[in-house]
């Protein structure tokens, strides 16, 4: 956290301002506390963006459909308004560090923490899109690791399955080696393009290198549209279950309850039902490519 700089807002609806959390390409994000103590992200929308009226009103409402996402694998919405011209987003505070963060300073997860985290963010995009909502821009960043386990963040650009994008004024870049080809292509986005980004984050979670790299944004973009995933520090009982999410057909990739499905634990073999996992643990990587 960082202290108040001149211009930062000191009061948003009920939170007071205590701190700078951090700075994206949409808004800044404060810590936030309300008269009853109570703790809150708080994302305010840059003010050279506030221009666009459309745009600002997307901003709040996409957020306001974000408080329909169930469960308890996001950070829950707390409210969305727009003041002083400025419109804005509270979150629930979490604490905990970043899949970012982690992987830097401890080095890449072993696989059955690969597979639990799988499953997590799996059941999180399923809540995510059960609400007709599409994340648009889960990456290592936006994924908290706390005690009860991993929880999605950042619903500033979540917009509906079917409606308008705000990346059809250009204002929301895609993050480079986590955006879908189809986001990079502006085409029309959808579910899929979550699972895409979700095995861009599991390559990282298993090998901390990104899954697309390049010299420069323009080049990392191009390997996600042209290219093919770097899987080789990924271990290969991994690579058959991350690849499918990459497919560059977002028909190809598979639905969120397949890859629960999919990074459930290996069975023992002489668990029952267990002895014929090998055949089984082949299969996923197949049956996710036809749709």
């Amino acid at each position: 956290m960082k202290p108040l700089e001149s211009g930062d807002p000191i009061r948003l609806g009920p939170y007071r301002i205590l701190a700078v959390l951090g700075e994206g390409g949409m808004g800044k994000v404060y810590v936030g506390q309300d008269g009853e103590g109570h703790v809150a992200a708080v994302k305010v929308l840059h003010p050279h963006l506030t221009h666009d009226q459309n745009l600002t009103q997307r901003f709040v409402r996409e957020a306001q459909m974000a408080r329909a996402v169930a469960g308890g694998s996001v950070a829950r919405v707390l409210d969305a308004r727009t003041e002083g011209g400025r419109p804005w987003i509270a979150t629930e505070f979490l604490t905990g560090p970043t899949l970012a963060d982690a992987v830097r300073s401890h080095g890449p997860f072993d696989e059955p923490t690969v597979r639990a985290l799988a499953a997590a963010l799996a059941h999180a995009l399923r809540d995510i899109h059960a609400a007709g909502l599409v994340h648009r821009d889960l990456k290592p960043a936006n994924i908290v690791l706390t005690a009860t386990g991993p929880r999605v963040i950042d619903f500033g650009i979540a917009r509906p399955e079917h409606g308008l994008t705000l990346t059809a004024t250009g204002q929301v870049p895609v993050t480079p080696g986590y955006g879908a080809p189809e986001q990079v292509l502006g085409q029309r986005v959808g579910p899929p393009a979550d699972v895409f980004s979700l095995g861009a984050v599991l390559v990282y979670a298993a090998s901390g290198q990104q899954a697309y790299e390049g010299s420069h944004v323009a080049a990392v973009q191009y390997e996600v549209v042209h290219g093919e995933p770097r899987l080789d520090r990924v271990p290969p009982t991994l690579q058959q279950l991350i690849g499918p999410c990459l497919a560059k057909d977002s028909a190809l990739r598979p639905l969120p309850d397949q890859i629960i499905q999919y990074f459930a634990p290996p069975r023992a073999p002489n668990a029952p039902g267990g002895g014929d996992r090998s055949r089984r643990t082949s299969r996923p990587a197949n049956t996710a490519c036809t749709g």
